[in-house]
């Protein structure tokens, strides 16, 4: 299951203000500026409001989605997010033609309870996203990876993560998203299940 990009959309406003007192002032009033890059002309200078870019963050927002800036929508890519002491202060926008393909870095989300770890196995999760190519319009905001199916030993590879129509994979086939490793523990103790199943010796 994936979620369209385009189903993301963020509001944003036309700004002229380029002093760093101006700035300052728009930080201080909830603003945060931002810069939208490859838009025909020049680069367009823009605020968002912070409320609206932390909560449009924090619910998992996709590498791509619509830009509104006023009664005007853009397609683009996060380029940069610049922070200080822990609170954003720029953000930068790549525009990205509808028309054209696309890299991205889409994010993962594990779902399920991998068979192995019933075993005394561990799950590792090696990687938090995957990099695919397609129309903007077709990316996924994101992947579901089901790992109920993995047990002690099993790996699951970026080959074999099921893309949807139209998107190409960009990252190594044999690049690992997750497995499932035994833990000592759990191989002392099938040692000592196979000590206690060997007969003993009789004795003469």
């Amino acid at each position: 299951m994936t979620e369209n990009h385009h189903s993301k959309q963020l509001s944003a406003s036309h700004r002229t203000e380029t002093t760093r007192s101006s700035l300052h002032e728009l930080r201080d009033n909830g603003g945060i500026p931002g810069v939208v890059y490859g838009t025909e002309g020049e680069n367009l200078m823009i605020s968002v409001e912070s409320k609206d870019l932390v909560k449009f963050l924090r619910s998992g927002r996709s590498e791509f989605f619509q830009l509104q800036v006023e009664n005007e929508g853009y397609p683009v890519l996060i380029k940069e997010v610049q922070k200080q002491g822990g609170k954003i202060i720029h953000v930068d926008f790549q525009h990205v033609s509808k028309n054209k393909p696309i890299r991205v870095k889409v994010p993962l989300h594990i779902n399920g309870t991998a068979i192995g770890t019933e075993a005394g196995g561990v799950l590792q999760v090696q990687a938090n996203d995957l990099e695919v190519e397609g129309l903007p319009d077709a990316l996924p905001a994101s992947l579901e990876i089901d790992v109920a199916s993995l047990g002690i030993g099993d790996k699951l590879l970026a080959g074999d993560v099921q893309l949807p129509q139209g998107i190409s994979l960009i990252a190594d086939t044999e690049e690992l998203i997750a497995s499932v490793i035994q833990t000592r523990g759990a191989e002392a103790a099938d040692e000592e299940d196979v000590a206690n199943e060997t007969p003993a010796e009789s004795e003469e």
